[in-house]
């Protein structure tokens, strides 16, 4: 029997990315997110338009989406309830955002400079993809609350492991991307990570963790 509970939150399961970009000062942003899907060589992503990283896309156009493994998970939590924003919006700030100037550092991540685009790349992420801003669209009704952006994939980094022998194809069974389900980390179907996101959101969850 179906029940019609009139969900709040349509994450489904999507995969983690990691956008990085340039800020107007010339310094490094980075931003997780999940709203993302490919088709060929373009990308569409989902940012609210109270982000920085929102700002930087608009401005720039170009960015990298650095795709974290499962194992990743520490990394991305940590800057869960961030914003590149100095004036932190009210509703992020409801949730426990707060301004964070350098991300990589509180993720303890590392810059690998680009080949295509200015916006550097997450040395430890096992893919990363330089993209351009091909274009923009804002929605949400009538009063836009988000902006969907377009990017083409100028050059796509895969960690060599990775890739099928003679082929130019990523082995799905060594590829483990980190998921986001109903605002919740998850990595080979299962919970991995507890989420400061999911606090921040007040979900009502109740996982078993299975951190090993």
């Amino acid at each position: 029997m179906h029940v019609v509970p009139g969900l709040k939150v349509l994450y489904f399961g999507t995969p983690v990315v990691l956008i990085s970009s340039l800020n107007e000062d010339g310094t490094s942003n980075l931003m997780p997110m999940s709203s993302a899907w490919w088709l060929g060589q373009s990308c569409m992503l989902g940012l609210g338009n109270n982000a920085q990283t929102t700002a930087n896309l608009l401005r720039e156009g170009e960015c990298v989406l650095n795709l974290p493994s499962s194992a990743m998970v520490d990394a991305v939590d940590r800057i869960a309830l961030t914003t590149g924003k100095p004036a932190v919006p009210d509703d992020k700030a409801k949730q426990g955002y707060r301004h964070e100037p350098d991300k990589f550092s509180t993720a303890q991540l590392t810059e690998q400079a680009s080949d295509l685009v200015r916006a550097p790349r997450v040395a430890e992420c096992p893919v990363q993809l330089e993209c351009r801003v091909d274009a923009f669209h804002p929605f949400g009704g009538r009063e836009p609350h988000a902006t969907a952006f377009e990017v083409e994939v100028l050059r796509a980094h895969v960690e060599e492991d990775l890739v099928i022998p003679g082929t130019h194809y990523v082995d799905p069974l060594g590829w483990d991307p980190l998921i986001m389900k109903f605002c919740e980390f998850f990595g080979g179907g299962r919970n991995v990570h507890p989420s400061r996101l999911a606090e921040g959101w007040n979900m009502p969850h109740q996982l078993r963790s299975t951190t090993v």
